[in-house]
């Protein structure tokens, strides 16, 4: 704004001088501005002289001759070749006097150098004539339409603020000279392109108003509201965490009705897979599997009454040992029957039997396929050793228990129902923990390997204090077994003559003594000597009333306890025995007699 000062053309505030004045083409609206003075004629544009002239006359209507002449200098645009910039004052210009009656001008004075380099772009300040030049005219960006498409008119009310105000005339727009290409050539200032081809470029910028009203105007370039993009990233994390929330919602939700349902689905449960079935041989598994296709359950019955027993085979003949007491009910005609651990079933017949051992022997006919059991050492056994028994208790047939050997040499009789002592059994027993019940009678007892070291014959029960296991009321953890090295003995004879053989010394105990030992008694059987003349103990020098405390170094207590442990040694066996005589004790050594053993 001039603030009051006439509005005439002047210098633009950015124009440098240059050795050309020249001024960009003329838009193509030739029509005249608002505030063209009447006559039609256009100001001329700013930046340029009239006629390439290096100053203004004041007789030119509608300018005001300021210090005698005002000179303007240079274009809009830089013409080239012009380096220097334009200083930031010009010194006042004394007019010269035109003689009369000469014609043209007196030549514009040489411009002084310029204080700073030319700016090829025409920015502010440096385009400047000194700081005495008026301010811009206010401009305002329009959208640059397509090349060919001309330019919009301006807005009303764009230019200088004395616009809006009533009376005021509207100032005149000037075009901005071209960013690039071709500077015009002279005469191009009075709006006459020079070459048709040569077309003003369109101006950006009219009438920007850096301290207008907001909304005054349009912005700078208008291309249209850009679309507002969106980051994909943060897309993708929102979408990823919506995600994540309503996955968690729906498996929260899941879990609990499984947790208070039980589950959307039948219910499956946990099981190890199937493994292999072999076990280590020593195992209670490992022993089982190998000894029971060798055990068989054998169903007796005769003379009104019938048993269950365990036995195993000897033999791949069909021999089969097994305990008296469980073939007896049989008689002299009763059925035998033996199951085998497969299942199969076969009938049997006697071999023979012993009562003072309790062995007996049965066989088996037109059976093939058996396995015979094989048998260990029971002299080999120590206290603590582990042992499996296999048997029919109460008839489950291939029935496994297992246990420790408790104790050895245990001196046990067994029977005497018949009251007259011929089905009484004497025994130098192997005791174990392993349960023992009626049905195991005559299975085997066997060691880690799965051999045979004993018959299981007898059990203790708490409510009888002794006796067999028929009518007991089950294991308490007192199991008795037959050692193997007797047994054996016993079947081999019963095999090969239908009888046993009892080692004796040749003497009648008194078996009704209460004193520590075995006594000899006075008196035999039916008043018969009680040392049998000619016997091995007469021949070792024993006496009637004699007390044998001792058998190869072993005490003995009673005459059950001499019975058993002369009948675990074979007839011909060596003995040393210690007795009392009178107070003074002696030791005599006599060897085993033999008598027919059976019923």
């Amino acid at each position: 704004m001039d603030d009051g000062k006439p509005t005439g053309a002047k210098a633009k505030w950015w124009s440098r001088p240059g050795a050309e004045h020249s001024a960009p083409a003329a838009p193509e609206d030739h029509r005249p501005a608002p505030g063209t003075p009447p006559g039609g004629r256009s100001e001329p544009e700013h930046g340029s002289s009239e006629h390439g002239a290096g100053h203004r006359s004041g007789a030119e209507p509608g300018h005001e001759h300021r210090s005698g002449h005002e000179h303007r200098s240079g274009s809009a645009t830089e013409a080239p070749g012009s380096t220097a910039p334009e200083p930031l004052s010009v010194p006042e210009q004394t007019p010269a006097t035109v003689p009369a009656g000469e014609s043209g001008h007196t030549p514009a004075p040489a411009p002084p150098p310029p204080l700073h380099e030319p700016d090829p772009y025409g920015t502010p300040p440096y385009g400047g004539p000194g700081p005495w030049a008026p301010a811009p005219p206010v401009q305002r960006p329009v959208p640059t339409p397509a090349p060919g498409i001309p330019a919009p008119p301006a807005p009303p009310g764009y230019g200088d603020a004395r616009a809006h105000l009533p009376g005021t005339p509207a100032p005149r727009q000037h075009p901005l000279p071209p960013a690039h290409g071709p500077h015009p050539a002279p005469g191009a200032a009075h709006g006459h392109p020079q070459d048709a081809h040569t077309r003003p470029q369109e101006s950006q910028w009219l009438q920007y108003d850096p301290w207008g009203a907001p909304g005054a105007g349009a912005p700078l370039t208008d291309h249209g509201e850009p679309p507002r993009r969106r980051s994909r990233r943060g897309l993708l994390l929102v979408g990823g965490v919506l995600l994540a929330l309503v996955a968690g919602g729906i498996g929260g939700g899941i879990g609990g009705y499984i947790e208070r349902n039980g589950g959307i689905t039948e219910v499956e449960l946990d099981q190890a897979p199937r493994e292999s079935r072999d076990r280590a041989p020593d195992s209670v598994a490992g022993i089982a599997a190998s000894a029971l296709p060798s055990v068989v359950t054998l169903h007796v019955s005769g003379g009104g009454e019938q048993g269950t027993g365990t036995g195993f085979v000897l033999d791949r003949k069909g021999h089969i040992l097994t305990n008296n007491h469980v073939v007896d009910p049989a008689g002299a005609g009763g059925d035998i029957s033996v199951t085998f651990s497969g299942g199969e079933t076969a009938a049997a017949t006697l071999v023979g039997k012993d009562s003072g051992y309790d062995l007996a022997v049965v066989k088996v006919r037109a059976v093939s396929g058996l396995t015979p059991l094989p048998l260990g050492n029971s002299d080999n056994v120590r206290v603590g050793d582990p042992v499996v028994a296999i048997g029919a208790p109460f008839d489950l047939q291939n029935t496994v228990t297992s246990g420790i050997i408790s104790a050895k040499e245990r001196p046990i009789t067994a029977g005497g129902e018949k009251g007259d002592g011929s089905d009484i059994s004497y025994v130098d027993a192997l005791q174990t923990d392993a349960p023992i019940n009626p049905g195991n009678s005559g299975g085997p007892l066997v060691d880690t390997r799965a051999r045979v070291i004993g018959i299981n014959s007898a059990i203790r029960a708490a409510d009888t204090g002794g006796g067999a296991e028929a009518g007991q009321s089950g294991s308490i953890g007192l199991g008795f077994a037959i050692p193997i090295n007797q047994g054996k003995r016993v079947a081999e004879e019963l095999i090969n003559t239908g009888r046993a053989t009892h080692p004796v010394i040749g003497v009648s105990l008194d078996m009704k003594y209460s004193g520590d030992g075995a006594r000899v008694g006075e008196k035999g059987k039916d008043g018969t000597p009680s040392v049998t003349p000619g016997g091995p103990s007469a021949k070792a020098g024993v006496r009637p009333g004699d007390v044998i405390t001792e058998v190869d170094g072993q005490r003995v207590h009673s005459g059950e306890e001499l019975i058993v442990k002369i009948r675990a040694h074979r007839p011909g066996d060596r003995l040393k025995l210690t007795l009392l005589r009178g107070g003074d004790e002696r030791t005599i050594t006599l060897t085993l007699g033999s008598a027919g053993g059976g019923d």
